[in-house]
């Protein structure tokens, strides 16, 4: 009788062979996971994608926001493709991107001669977009006197080439993006209320990636596909602890930074099955960059709510007057009262109380004088 072998598995050998376990990827991404290069099916992202469907046929001005690398603009040429004017441009401008004291002449063109080296007229990027749509993205690092033109244009739609006279009417949809908190922003003063206003007629708010981690796996398939033909290597699988990683970390640079390890890892991979160093991704515990800014902003806050008390000990409670607290901030009277409304600040407390007696409250340094009879004094 044949005597009968028992393979006992070694367990550090079975946990090595687990961890480069491949999982094959798709051959096809799901078209229903796929919506004008917007990748996922969440329900987070379907609600984006809803508010996309819904806005696009009107030319209402847009504000997208969200977290850096979330896909801002691609929301915004969905929408451009979606809408009446897909036949005509579309022009991103990155705000942040160009000097403050050329942004105007970007936006909106320049006479010759209107400033040191303007040799010629140029045409800003609102002439470009003539009839189809304009996306400025960063919008809230715009300057304020930026901030005033963009304002008539989306008020009168017209505006005027720097150094230029005349008014140039424009028919362009704007659709605005930031990774800011504009409130904060308008709190600070640094961007003005009714320019927020005309901007966020549609507002739309773009989930960050670690809210709708379901989209992983079909981002990761997508992206290993699109990096693999750029490079020509071929890429059948991934590793399942890679994959464990991949959909665990929290990405606080959202889906830039997913596509970004995938092509490093593509670039660095010599088989047919991907995987991801662990070492590429951040080992400390992540705080967003919406509660980095919520921090910062009440920081920002709490600095300005110290500078207008100051300034109102200072005028003794005066707001206006050339002695008053507006004076002595360099800002305008009613900025001013909505600041200390919005920072809730009792500037009562810091009216004068000169003339009092000492030691005596005001009531008590009031005198009464009795009426007498018949109203006489």
């Amino acid at each position: 009788m044949a005597s009968s072998a028992v393979f006992i598995a070694d367990p550090e050998q079975s946990e090595e062979r687990l961890k480069h376990e491949s999982v094959a990827l798709p051959e096809e991404i799901d078209k229903g996971s796929m919506c004008d290069e917007i990748v996922g099916s969440s329900g987070a992202l379907q609600k984006v994608l809803s508010h996309v469907s819904k806005v696009a046929p009107t030319d209402a001005t847009v504000l997208v926001t969200g977290e850096t690398g979330t896909g801002k603009e691609l929301v915004a040429r969905a929408i451009h493709r979606r809408s009446r004017r897909s036949s005509r441009i579309f022009v991103s401008v990155n705000c942040a991107a160009i000097p403050r004291d050329l942004i105007a002449s970007e936006l909106f063109g320049h006479e010759k001669g209107s400033f040191t080296g303007a040799v010629q007229r140029r045409l800003g990027r609102f002439e470009l977009a003539e009839g189809g749509t304009i996306f400025l993205d960063e919008v809230g690092e715009l300057p304020m006197v930026t901030q005033i033109a963009l304002l008539r244009v989306l008020q009168e739609h017209e505006f005027e080439r720097v150094g230029g006279t005349r008014s140039i009417q424009t028919n362009v949809r704007v659709i605005a993006a930031t990774n800011r908190n504009l409130q904060a922003a308008i709190a600070a003063g640094t961007f003005r209320s009714d320019l927020f206003y005309r901007l966020n007629v549609f507002p739309i708010e773009i989930p960050p990636l670690r809210e709708r981690r379901e989209d992983i796996p079909v981002l990761i398939a997508h992206f290993i596909g699109r990096c693999t033909r750029n490079v020509g290597k071929n890429v059948r699988g991934i590793e399942k602890n890679s994959l464990d990683l991949l959909q665990s970390y929290s990405w606080p640079g959202n889906i830039r930074e997913l596509q970004n390890v995938i092509e490093r890892s593509i670039i660095m991979c010599e088989t047919e099955n991907f995987s991801v160093d662990e070492t590429w991704l951040a080992q400390q515990p992540v705080a967003s960059e919406a509660k980095n800014q919520s921090s910062f902003s009440q920081k920002l806050a709490s600095q300005e709510k110290e500078m207008i008390e100051s300034a109102l000990r200072e005028s003794e409670g005066r707001v206006f007057g050339p002695s008053g607290a507006a004076a002595k901030l360099g800002i305008s009277r009613s900025t001013l009262e909505s600041k200390i409304r919005s920072l809730r600040i009792n500037k009562n407390r810091f009216k004068s109380r000169a003339g009092m007696p000492a030691g005596r409250s005001w009531f008590e340094s009031v005198s009464i004088t009795p009426l007498r009879a018949n109203g006489a004094a």
